[in-house]
C-alpha cells in the first residue's frame, strides 16, 4: 500500500505537540487563471495525517448499483403522486412545490441512462414535459418562483433523455431551455445567498451544453463571484466553507449547498476570471468537510434545515466528486479517503428510508421517524416534494459522478487525530480520537429563524465509529417559548436578562439560579464556551470547554475537561463558585419509535433494543444524585429527557461509553474504572497524560511505552515522537510514527519514515 500518495499540495503536514493550546496554518495558495496568479488565503484543518487503525478494517461493500436501486425505490413513490400534467404533487400540501417535478425528471433520465427503471420512462419524459414548459413560461409559471432550482437538472437531463424521445419533442425541450435567465429568476438582485449558487451553476451548465453564450455565462457568474458576495462568503472563511449568512450562527447544513453547487460550476470546467479561485476555494471546503462529517457517515447539524436527510447526501455528492478528481490527478489515497467518506454518507442515510406502504423506498425528510406531516424539525420550506426530489437529484449526480474503481482507504473521521474550531460565524469545535468524535457549540442560536433556535449550546454530538450515532446526545434543542419567562435583576432592581429556565438542552453544565434550574442551553445570548486544547493524538485527545457569560447578566463559570478515546469519553465538570450544579445529559427516549431506556443510581442508558448498540452515561462519582423530574423536549432527532447528574463532590465525573453489541457491559466497566496520576485505568483501556493502551490499538507521545504494565518498555524509540501501533494478542503487528525513528522491539531495529506504516513479521523475528 503506497502511504505515500499525500495530498501535500493543498494538505500540508501538521503536527500537533501537547505545549500547543491553539494551532493554526495558513498558507498562501496561487492560482492560475487565465495567465494571471490570484491569491488565495485558506487555512486547513490541524491535523495528524496517520493511516493506522484497529486491525480488521473493511471496504464498506457500497457499490454504483446500490444508489440506483434507491434512486429507483424513491423515484417509485414520486410517481405515484404525479397528475396528469406531469407535475410531482406533495401529499401533504395537496400541489406542486418548488423543484419536485424537474428533480425527479432528471433522476429517471439517469435511472433510464443506466439501464434501469424502465417502467417509470412515461412519468419521467411527462415530467420534462411539464417543467420545461414551465420554465419557458417564465418566474410565474414555475412553482414557487424556484426558477434557479430548474436550470442544472433540465439541462443535463435534455442528453439522458435524446434516446427515449422523438426529435421533434427533443427540439421542443431544447428550444425552451434557451428562456433567458432575466425571466426565470424571480428577485433577480435580491436573491444573493445559496440561491445565486443555482443560477451559477445552471448558467455554465447551459454554456456547455450550447443553450446560451458562453460569454453571457462567464459575465453572470463573474459579477456573482465578485460582486453578488459569493466570493466573500466562501474565501473569506478561516476554512474555505460556505457562509450562507442565513442564520446566527451560521449553518452547516446550508453550507453544504453553496459550496456544492460552487463545486458543480467548478468541475464542469468553468474557465471564467475567477475560475482558479473558486476551485481553490471549493476544493479546500470539502477537504475540510472531510473532518466534520461524523464516523456514522452524518453531516453536521447546526443552523437551519439541520439534520434533513439530504444534507448527507450533499456531503456525498461532494466526497463522489473530489474522490474521481484526486483519483484522475494520481493521489489514489485522498481519493480513496473520499470514496470511503462518501460511502459513509450514502450509509448513514439508509436507517432513514421508510418501511411501510405506500411509502416503503423514500425517505423521511428529517432524521427522525415521526409522520412526516408533523413536520418535526421542518423549516417552512421543508416539504415531502422539494427534499425528496432533492435526495433523488443529487444521488443522481453523485452516481454520474462515480466513473472509477476507487479502493476504499479510512477517513479522518475514522482514524481520528485533530481538534479544532471553525470560523466564528459557525461557531462549532470539532474533536476526534480513533474514530469517536465530539461536537460543541461554543455559540447558541440567540436570533430565531423562522421562529426557530436552530443551533443549542453545548455538546450537541457524541458518536463512535461502527456504531449507531443516533443514541446521542441526539444534538440537543433550544424552544424559544418553552417554559415561564423569568426576569434576572441585580439587587438594585435593574433588569440584566430575560430567559426561559430549562427551555434548552445539550450536554453541559446546568445550575441552581434564584430558586431555579438553569441549563446552558437557556441561555445562547448570554453565555458562550471557549475551546482549550491540551493533547491532540490519534487515539487521545484532551481539551476543556469554557462556559463563561459575555454580557453584564453574570453568571457562574464552569470549565468542563474532556478525555477522548477511541472506546469511551471521560469528562470532568467543575465550577469556579460555590453553587449547587450539575451535568445535564440528554437522553434520547422516542423518535417516531420508543427506545429501550434505563435509570439506575450511578448510570442513564438507552438503545433501540438491550442488546443492540446503546448509550451508556455512567457517573464516576461517589457520592452522585441522578435528577429525572425535568420535562421531555423534542428535538429534530426526537424526545429527549432531561437528566441531571449532581453530587456534593467539587466536580461532577462523567464516562460516557457507546457501547456496540457484543462488547464488555458498562457494569463491569464501572466496576474497573480506577483513576491514576495521569488519567484513568479501565478493562478496556488505559490511559495516560499521553499514551493511550487498548487491547487493538496503543500509542502516545514520548520515546517508550510499556504495554502490559510490568514496569518495562516493550516500545522503545531512539528519539521522542507520536506514535500509533496495531495490535493483536498484545503483539505490536505495526507502527507509524510523526517522524523518522528508530524502534528497538523484542530484540530488534526497526528504522521508521514519517507517517509511513511499517509491518511487523514475527516469523522473522522468530
Amino acid at each position: 500500500m503506497n502511504y505515500q500518495n499525500e495530498r501535500h499540495s493543498m494538505n500540508s503536514v501538521c503536527t500537533f505537540a501537547p505545549f500547543l493550546i491553539r494551532f493554526s496554518l495558513r498558507i498562501l495558495l496561487l492560482v492560475g487563471s487565465l495567465g494571471t496568479a490570484l491569491p488565495v488565503l485558506a487555512q486547513l484543518p490541524p491535523h495528524l495525517p496517520f493511516h493506522l487503525t484497529q486491525a480488521g478494517w473493511q471496504e464498506s461493500g457500497v457499490a454504483n448499483e446500490d444508489l440506483l436501486r434507491v434512486i429507483e425505490a424513491t423515484c417509485r413513490v414520486m410517481a405515484a403522486q404525479q397528475d396528469a400534467s406531469g407535475a410531482i404533487i406533495d401529499p401533504y400540501l395537496k400541489r406542486e412545490h418548488q423543484y419536485a417535478t424537474p428533480y425527479f425528471a432528471f433522476a429517471v433520465g439517469v435511472l433510464l441512462d443506466a439501464g434501469a427503471g424502465n417502467e417509470l420512462k412515461e412519468a419521467g419524459i411527462l415530467a420534462m414535459e411539464h417543467s420545461t414548459l414551465n420554465f419557458s413560461n417564465g418566474t410565474k409559471s414555475i412553482p414557487d418562483e424556484h426558477g434557479e432550482f430548474f436550470i442544472s437538472p433540465l439541462t443535463h437531463a435534455l442528453e439522458l433523455y435524446e434516446d427515449h424521445v422523438d426529435n421533434a419533442r427533443h427540439d421542443r425541450w431544447t428550444q425552451r431551455m434557451k428562456t433567458p435567465l432575466s425571466a426565470v429568476m424571480q428577485n433577480f438582485d435580491g436573491r444573493i445567498n445559496n440561491w445565486r449558487t443555482y443560477a451559477m451553476k445552471g448558467e455554465w451548465s447551459r454554456a456547455g451544453k450550447g443553450l446560451r453564450e458562453k460569454a453571457g455565462a462567464t459575465k453572470f457568474i463573474e459579477k456573482a463571484w465578485k460582486e453578488y458576495s459569493q466570493r466573500i462568503r466562501i474565501v473569506n472563511d478561516r476554512y474555505n466553507l460556505y457562509q450562507d449568512w442565513s442564520s446566527d450562527p451560521q449553518s452547516l447544513a446550508v453550507e453544504a449547498v453553496g459550496r456544492g453547487n460552487l463545486l458543480a460550476l467548478a468541475m464542469e470546467g468553468y474557465d471564467g476570471p475567477s475560475s482558479g479561485e473558486i476551485l481553490s476555494a471549493v476544493k479546500n471546503g470539502t477537504h475540510t468537510s472531510l473532518f466534520l462529517q461524523a464516523p456514522d457517515g452524518q453531516a453536521p447539524p447546526n443552523g437551519r434545515t439541520d439534520n434533513h436527510i439530504f444534507n448527507d447526501v450533499l456531503y456525498q455528492l461532494a466526497f463522489d466528486v473530489l474522490a474521481e478528481d484526486a483519483w484522475k490527478q494520481g493521489n489514489h489515497y485522498l481519493a480513496g479517503q473520499y470514496r470511503r467518506a462518501a460511502n459513509l454518507a450514502f450509509r448513514s442515510i439508509l436507517r432513514w428510508q421508510r418501511t411501510a406502504d405506500p411509502w416503503a423506498g423514500s425517505f423521511f425528510i428529517t432524521k427522525n421517524w415521526f409522520e412526516p406531516g408533523d413536520r418535526i424539525g421542518y423549516q417552512p420550506a421543508s416539504q415531502w416534494g422539494n427534499y425528496s426530489g432533492a435526495i433523488v437529484q443529487h444521488l443522481a449526480e453523485a452516481y454520474l459522478s462515480r466513473k472509477s474503481a476507487i479502493p476504499e482507504k479510512p477517513a479522518p473521521a475514522e482514524l481520528g487525530g485533530y481538534a479544532f474550531e471553525i470560523d466564528d460565524r459557525f461557531g462549532a469545535f470539532f474533536a476526534n480520537a480513533g474514530g469517536f468524535q465530539v461536537m460543541v457549540n461554543l455559540r447558541g442560536a440567540s436570533v430565531p429563524k423562522y421562529g426557530l433556535s436552530w443551533t443549542p449550546l453545548g455538546t450537541v454530538r457524541m458518536i463512535r465509529e461502527g456504531w449507531d450515532g443516533r443514541l446521542g446526545p441526539a444534538d440537543g434543542e433550544h424552544e424559544l417559548k418553552r417554559g415561564n419567562t423569568v426576569d434576572l435583576v441585580t439587587g438594585s432592581g435593574d433588569r440584566v436578562d430575560r430567559y426561559r429556565p430549562q427551555s434548552g438542552i445539550s450536554f453541559g453544565p446546568e445550575w441552581m439560579e434564584n430558586e431555579h434550574w438553569v441549563r446552558i442551553a437557556d441561555l445562547p445570548a448570554n453565555y458562550q464556551g471557549e475551546a482549550e486544547i491540551h493533547f491532540v493524538h490519534p487515539l487521545l485527545v484532551r481539551f476543556t470547554i469554557h462556559y463563561s457569560y459575555v454580557t453584564g447578566r453574570g453568571g457562574p463559570f464552569f470549565s468542563q475537561e474532556f478525555i477522548l478515546t477511541p472506546d469511551m469519553l471521560v469528562t470532568r465538570l467543575k465550577s469556579a463558585q460555590d453553587i449547587p450544579f450539575g451535568l445535564t445529559v440528554p437522553l434520547l427516549e422516542n423518535d417516531g419509535r420508543p427506545l429501550s431506556t434505563q435509570i439506575t443510581n450511578e448510570m442513564a442508558h438507552t438503545g433501540y433494543t438491550d442488546q443492540g448498540d446503546r448509550q451508556y452515561f455512567i457517573a464516576l462519582n461517589e457520592q452522585v444524585r441522578i435528577d429525572t423530574g425535568a420535562t421531555a423536549i423534542q428535538s429534530t432527532y426526537g424526545w429527549l429527557q432531561p437528566v441531571r447528574f449532581e453530587t456534593s463532590e467539587p466536580s461532577t465525573d462523567l464516562l460516557v461509553y457507546p457501547r456496540k453489541s457484543g462488547e464488555l457491559e458498562a457494569t463491569a466497566l464501572r466496576r474497573g474504572f480506577r483513576w491514576t496520576g495521569g488519567g484513568f485505568e479501565t478493562p478496556l483501556a488505559s490511559v495516560g497524560a499521553s499514551h493511550y493502551i487498548g487491547e487493538k490499538l496503543a500509542g502516545g507521545e514520548g520515546k517508550s511505552l510499556d504495554l502490559d504494565g510490568d514496569g518495562e518498555s516493550e516500545v522503545v524509540f531512539d528519539k521522542s515522537c507520536l506514535f500509533v501501533l496495531q495490535m493483536e494478542n498484545g503483539l505490536v503487528q505495526a507502527v507509524e510514527t510523526d517522524r523518522e525513528v528508530d524502534l528497538e522491539y523484542r530484540g530488534k531495529t526497526y528504522k521508521l519514515s514519517a507517517y509511513q506504516p511499517l509491518q511487523i513479521n514475527h516469523r522473522l523475528q522468530e
